[in-house]
């Protein structure tokens, strides 16, 4: 019987997870992350272990040192950029991730999001919390235009939700679609420029790592609006608390960030402009079963010698 580490922490014992794994002849074993882990802990993390399916807690060389019985690392979401990918590929450990299993969930965030920041609603609903009754006129999202960098599956999901509240949508991505309905494709400084709302659906790398610096935050609209449940990486934190001083944009609205949870003395906490919730775009209990069957099915085929469905090594 093969063990599997499920490091996610919404997986749990008696789950369709554990249940299909166990159909399957494996184990589960369940170490879920709480915040980082002490340093011996994170290194014993996959000794005796065959598969793991893991959150985006940081997965490092020195974790993979001593797991010689590791085969594959499934992980229970898109991005992959917490693992060690070339470590693992030195050691012969597949990975995997399970893309487009939250996408409609990232988007409808994303559109939450916009909501919440046009019409105010966290000042509302603070306000009428203590005993007050504000009255402040929100905007409306029809007739404003997004922009969208990155058009993956969540950046078309947003677009397609944006089209339909009437507003116009431009998009920067390297890989254009010119058959998307309602979309027109820009390069990336017209769509900082002209966004009402920049919203950020890319991957990080060498290109896009803190792609919203000084100089993107000077260039967009004093009425813009950012949203990012991308890549914490993608902003540069201490710029856009600069822009929000300086009244460069209106507002931003983050769902990563970073360093995370928000540290206490981060610039960003505390404003009225300003709303983060605690990366939970891609949370739903639809996508977290289907991110969690995702991962577990690609554990299960490496492990029976099979080629997993979504490999990225």
């Amino acid at each position: 019987m093969s063990r599997v580490l499920v490091t996610t922490d919404y997986l749990v014992p008696g789950d369709e997870v554990d249940a299909l794994l166990r159909r399957h002849g494996h184990q589960a074993i369940y170490r879920p992350a709480a915040g980082p882990r002490h340093r011996e802990d994170a290194r014993t993390l996959f000794d005796g272990v065959h598969g793991a399916i893991t959150a985006s807690e940081p997965i490092t060389t020195d974790m993979m040192a001593t797991a010689t019985e590791l085969q594959v690392i499934a992980r229970s979401g898109v991005g992959y950029d917490s693992i060690d990918l070339g470590a693992a590929t030195a050691r012969g450990i597949r990975v995997c991730n399970t893309p487009g299993v939250n996408h409609d969930a990232v988007a409808e965030m994303t559109i939450a999001l916009m909501l919440m920041a046009a019409r105010r609603l966290t000042e509302v609903v603070d306000g009428v919390r203590a005993g007050r009754w504000p009255r402040a006129a929100g905007r409306e999202l029809r007739g404003n235009t997004l922009g969208i960098i990155g058009f993956g599956p969540s950046g078309r999901a947003v677009a397609n939700l944006a089209s339909a509240f009437g507003m116009a949508v431009l998009v920067h991505t390297a890989y254009p679609d010119t058959t998307a309905p309602g979309v027109r494709f820009v390069d990336r400084a017209t769509v900082i420029g002209s966004a009402d709302y920049l919203s950020l659906h890319t991957k990080t790398d060498d290109r896009t790592e803190r792609m919203i610096d000084v100089s993107a935050l000077e260039a967009m609209k004093p009425t813009a609006v950012l949203i990012n449940t991308a890549r914490g990486a993608l902003v540069d934190e201490h710029a856009l608390a600069e822009a929000l001083d300086a009244g460069e944009i209106a507002g931003a609205a983050l769902d990563v960030l970073d360093a995370e949870p928000l540290p206490p003395d981060s610039r960003l906490r505390g404003r009225d402009n300003v709303i983060i919730t605690s990366h939970l775009a891609g949370q739903t209990v639809e996508a977290r079963l289907r991110a969690g069957l995702c991962a577990a099915a690609d554990v299960i085929a490496v492990l029976d010698g099979r080629e997993p469905r979504h490999p990225v090594n």
